[in-house]
């Protein structure tokens, strides 16, 4: 299965349908609470708009993202602002930062050492660390559903393309690499899609590594299957909902 951290982004479409990732996230700046003057990095910036958001504090921010359609969809939107292509797992700046920044991003990367690692060295003594991704049993219905669908259609193992960690585990990671915690949390964010059609735009833009598995001639099946096993639980209201549990985490790292 290819790494999760490698996707090929449809930036114009995440932009366009699934806006509710970075309007969720927005409420992390303030546990950020960026000050005019300081230099602030978005790790996994993805299309721009929190990056925007830090920068009308007066913050110098910098969005980094390792897709190039990412970055671009990012520059076109926000041309004042500096976007760079940048993977989370070997990123380096000769200049610290007094923050990092990052939402919805963290758990593409199954590498969380080397991410974590990159974060350390990269802020200065006191800089904090504010970060949300998805958490320990994120999207817990949909998996299970996708994991059904592959095995009754005979489409091979189904393993989590994301990194799900527990308040115990990451906060452990993180103090291992001198950077202290001193805030988080994992809740349960369940989330409305829109569309008729919402559940299987969203495998399509986030769980594509298992679509792949999946040949054209069985995809209809493999969508119906997933749909027939979420429903119960999942549609409601007359449309379709997310089991997303998201972890929050404030840091900083040691002087």
């Amino acid at each position: 299965m290819p790494d999760a951290s490698t996707k090929t982004w449809d930036a114009a479409s995440y932009d366009s349908n699934f806006a509710f990732v970075w309007r969720l996230g927005a409420s992390l700046i303030e546990l950020l609470q960026p000050q005019a003057g300081e230099r602030i990095l978005d790790l996994g910036c993805g299309t721009g708009q929190l990056t925007a958001q830090i920068a009308q504090s007066g913050a110098a921010v910098l969005g980094i993202d390792n897709s190039p359609a990412m970055i671009a969809q990012a520059r076109a939107n926000h041309p004042k602002l500096r976007f760079d292509l940048g993977d989370a797992r070997t990123f380096h700046f000769d200049a610290p930062f007094a923050a990092v920044f990052s939402n919805a991003a963290l758990h593409w990367i199954k590498e969380p050492e080397a991410v974590i690692g990159c974060v350390a060295r990269a802020l200065q003594p006191g800089g904090r660390f504010v970060a949300e991704f998805g958490g320990k049993d994120n999207v817990r219905s949909v998996a299970a559903a996708l994991e059904h669908a592959l095995e009754k259609l005979a489409c091979g193992p189904f393993v989590l393309p994301w990194y799900f960690p527990s308040v115990a585990e990451y906060a452990a990671l993180l103090e291992k690499a001198g950077i202290d915690v001193t805030f988080a949390t994992l809740f349960d964010r369940p989330t409305r899609l829109e569309g008729p059609d919402a559940m299987r735009q969203w495998i399509w833009m986030f769980a594509a590594s298992v679509l792949d598995q999946v040949p054209a001639e069985k995809q209809d099946a493999f969508f119906h299957s997933v749909e027939e096993k979420l429903r119960p639980a999942l549609f409601r209201d007359g449309g379709w909902h997310v089991d997303y549990r998201r972890l929050r985490v404030l840091a900083r790292r040691l002087e």
